[in-house]
C-alpha cells in the first residue's frame, strides 16, 4: 500500500463528539473509549482539550501514555499557554502530536479582533513554537470552507513554513457541498508551496446532511486523512461519522480505491459503547449501525433476500460485527452461556463484571419469559451507566397511582454511601419520583427531554429511559433500563445528576 492509497483515520470522539450538548463522558469511559479506538485501528485519536479543565488535561495525559498503536493528539488555540499545556499532556504517547487552530474566515477574525496580517503573525508564532516542542504538528484553519481562496492559500503556506505537517480543512459549520470540498483540497495543492509534502486532513460537520459525502470528496481531491467520530457524534447535526467512510471506502473501493487501518469488526460494538456512555442513542435508520440498518420488511425485499442476501444487501452484517442470531436466553441459561452469548455481541467482560450482570441477568429472566439480544445489550449498558461507585444511587422506590391521587413515591437514595429517605407526591407516579429525588438531592437543574421507549415488543419488555437535564448551560443526558418504567426513570434521572457533577468539574478554556 503507497502513502496515496492510505487514508489515515482520525478519531475526534473524545473531543468533539464530547462537545456535543448533553454528551458527557467519565474520565473511565474516555479511557475505555480510547482503548476500544486503538484496538480498532484508528491512526489518531484527538483525546481531548487539554487547557479546558484539570479533568480533561489528565485523561489525555493517562490517554496518551497508555494507548499501544495509534498517535495521541490534543486540541489547542493558538495560544502559547494552550500550547505549552497540550503538550505537557501528550508527551508520553508513542508518537504525539499538537493540533492547534486559529478562526480564519471573515465571520472568525473578528473574535480575536486581529487584522489579516497579524492573524498571519499569530499563525507563523505559534505553530512554530508548538513546532519546537513536538514535530508531529496538526494545524487548523478554522471555517476554511467560508475564507476567501487567497487567504486561505496564505495561512497554509504559512503554517507549513512554521513547521505544520498536517493541514486541516475544517467545515466547521457544515456550510459546504461535495464539488467544494473537493475542490478546496486540490486549489490548495496546486497552488500552496510545499502542499504536495504535508498531508492534508478533512473535517466535516453535518449540518446540510453532507459530512460523509463531504469528507470522501476531499479524499478525492487530495486529503489522506479524515477527521470523524463514532456514530457521527459532534456538536448541532454531528461529525462524519467514522463507521459511514470506512465502510463507504471498503464497499465502494471499486471507485475510491483507497485503504483504512480499521478493523471494521469493531464497528458495532465500539458504536454500542460510545451510545451508552454519551447518552446518545443511535437512530433506528442511521446508516451502517442503526438497528435496521439489516432489517427488511418489504416483502419483495424478505424474498429477494431469502433467495440471496447481496440482492438487497451491499455489506455483511458481520462485516461490522453484527451478530446474525437472535437466541433467546432465558431463566435456566447459565453463566457460560450468558458469556457466550454476549461475546457474540461484542463485550467481552471480566469475571467480577460477569458476575454482577448474570445477577442481573436471572432477575431479567425471572420477570421476563424470553431474554433477546437488545434485552442483554440494554442490561450491559444500564449496568455500565449506572455505576456502583457513582456518587448518587437509587436504592429503592415504591411508587402509588392510578385514577385515585394523589400520587406518592417513596425513595431511598445513597448519596456518598448515606442512605436517605423521602415519600413525594406528584402529577403521576414518574412526577411524584422526580420530586422526591429533588428533595433529597436539591438542584437546580431543569428537564428538557423525558422519553421512553421499549427495547423488545410485549408488556414485559424493558423500558429504556432517557432524561436531558440543563444546568446554567451545562446539559447531561441520563439513561437506565428496566422492566419497571418508573424505576428506569430514576435511575435515568439520578443518572444524568452524577454526570451533571462530572460535567460541574469542567470549565470553558480562559
Amino acid at each position: 500500500m503507497t502513502k496515496q492509497d492510505r487514508v489515515l483515520i482520525f478519531d475526534t470522539t473524545l473531543r468533539d463528539g464530547e462537545q456535543s450538548p448533553g454528551a458527557t463522558m467519565s474520565h473511565g469511559e474516555k479511557l475505555e473509549i480510547a482503548n476500544m479506538l486503538d484496538e480498532m485501528g484508528v491512526d489518531i485519536i484527538e483525546a481531548g482539550f487539554p487547557i479546558a479543565s484539570e479533568g480533561d488535561f489528565k485523561a489525555v495525559s493517562e490517554i496518551a501514555a497508555n494507548t499501544k498503536n495509534a498517535q495521541v493528539c490534543g486540541l489547542s488555540r493558538a495560544v502559547y499557554k494552550d500550547i505549552d499545556r497540550c503538550w505537557e499532556a501528550v508527551k508520553h504517547g508513542v508518537n504525539p502530536r499538537i493540533h492547534t487552530f486559529i478562526g480564519t474566515s471573515p465571520q472568525h477574525r473578528a473574535i480575536p479582533d486581529l487584522t489579516m496580517d497579524q492573524m498571519i503573525e499569530r499563525i507563523h508564532d505559534t505553530v512554530s513554537h508548538a513546532r519546537n516542542l513536538c514535530p508531529n504538528i496538526q494545524w487548523s484553519p478554522m471555517d476554511a470552507t467560508r475564507t476567501e481562496e487567497d487567504y486561505l492559500c496564505r495561512t497554509v503556506e504559512t503554517a507549513i513554513k512554521a513547521g505544520a505537517t498536517t493541514i486541516n480543512i475544517p467545515d466547521t459549520v457544515g456550510y459546504t457541498a461535495p464539488a467544494e470540498s473537493a475542490d478546496i483540497i486540490r486549489m490548495l495543492l496546486e497552488r500552496v508551496p510545499g502542499a504536495d509534502e504535508i498531508i492534508f486532513a478533512t473535517h466535516c460537520h453535518n449540518d446540510l446532511g453532507m459530512a460523509t459525502a463531504n469528507a470522501l470528496a476531499a479524499v478525492a481531491g487530495g486529503a489522506r486523512q479524515i477527521e470523524c467520530t463514532i456514530n457521527g457524534l459532534g456538536e448541532r447535526a454531528g461529525n462524519t461519522a467514522l463507521e459511514e467512510v470506512v465502510m463507504a471506502l471498503r464497499v465502494r473501493n471499486d471507485i475510491m480505491p483507497y485503504q483504512t487501518g480499521v478493523d471494521a469488526t469493531k464497528l458495532m460494538n465500539i458504536s454500542r459503547r460510545v451510545a451508552t456512555v454519551s447518552g446518545f442513542q443511535v437512530q433506528y435508520n442511521k446508516a451502517i449501525v442503526g438497528k435496521n440498518a439489516f432489517a427488511h420488511e418489504s416483502g419483495i425485499h424478505q424474498d429477494g433476500m431469502l433467495k440471496s442476501a447481496d440482492t438487497f444487501e451491499i455489506m455483511r452484517p458481520e462485516d461490522i460485527g453484527l451478530s446474525e442470531t437472535n437466541l433467546v436466553m432465558g431463566k435456566h441459561s447459565g453463566r457460560a452461556a450468558l458469556r457466550s452469548k454476549l461475546k457474540d455481541l461484542g463485550y467481552d467482560l471480566g469475571d467480577n463484571q460477569l458476575k454482577d450482570v448474570f445477577v442481573r441477568f436471572k432477575e431479567l429472566a425471572d420477570r421476563k419469559k424470553e431474554v433477546y439480544d437488545d434485552d442483554l445489550l440494554a442490561l450491559v449498558s444500564d449496568e455500565n451507566t449506572n455505576s456502583a461507585n457513582d456518587h448518587i444511587q437509587v436504592k429503592s422506590l415504591q411508587v402509588v397511582c392510578g385514577t385515585s391521587g394523589p400520587q406518592t413515591a417513596d425513595l431511598t437514595l445513597s448519596i456518598d454511601g448515606a442512605e436517605t429517605q423521602h415519600k413525594a407526591t406528584g402529577d403521576g407516579p414518574v412526577d411524584a419520583t422526580f420530586n422526591a429525588v429533588k428533595a433529597l438531592f436539591p438542584h437546580e437543574a431543569k428537564l428538557q427531554l423525558y422519553q421512553v421507549h421499549a427495547v423488545t415488543e410485549g408488556t414485559d419488555a424493558q423500558a429504556t429511559v432517557t432524561v436531558r437535564m440543563e444546568e446554567n448551560d451545562k446539559i447531561v443526558t441520563g439513561q437506565s433500563a428496566d422492566t419497571d418504567t418508573v424505576v428506569a426513570s430514576a435511575k435515568a434521572y439520578v443518572n444524568a445528576l452524577n454526570k451533571l457533577l462530572v460535567k460541574r468539574e469542567k470549565s470553558a478554556p480562559v
